[in-house]
């Protein structure tokens, strides 16, 4: 893990744990210039700081990571991971680290980059 992330970053990774830590390594994968922010529940990472730049965020859960997404009710999801019903934004809950490597998921974050 980045020994660059701020205390408020760190906490929220350590407070979620192994599945916490293994979604922020692959968030910083596939968007390695993120800049990152942080509030008492949720890692935000963007192309600037405030909500204008937001990708993603982070939120871990007891038995699970939800990982919103900036913008997702737009984009393709033919697996159907993305859940919530608002105009914009969707998430997912992400509950093992297996589910990490699906290649939908891979998919679905990519575009929600470009």
């Amino acid at each position: 893990m980045d020994d660059a992330v701020t205390p408020e970053v760190r906490a929220l990774l350590d407070k979620g744990g192994p599945l916490t830590i293994e979604l922020h390594e692959l968030l910083l994968e596939l968007f390695p210039d993120a800049v990152l922010t942080a509030d008492s529940e949720n890692i935000g990472y963007g192309t600037t700081t405030g909500y204008k730049g937001l990708k993603f965020t982070v939120a871990p859960f007891t038995g699970y990571v939800r990982l919103g997404i900036a913008g997702g009710a737009s984009l393709p999801d033919p697996a159907k991971l993305m859940q919530g019903t608002g105009k914009v934004h969707r998430h997912i809950k992400i509950r093992s680290v297996d589910e990490l490597a699906a290649p939908a998921l891979r998919d679905l974050l990519v575009a929600a980059l470009r």
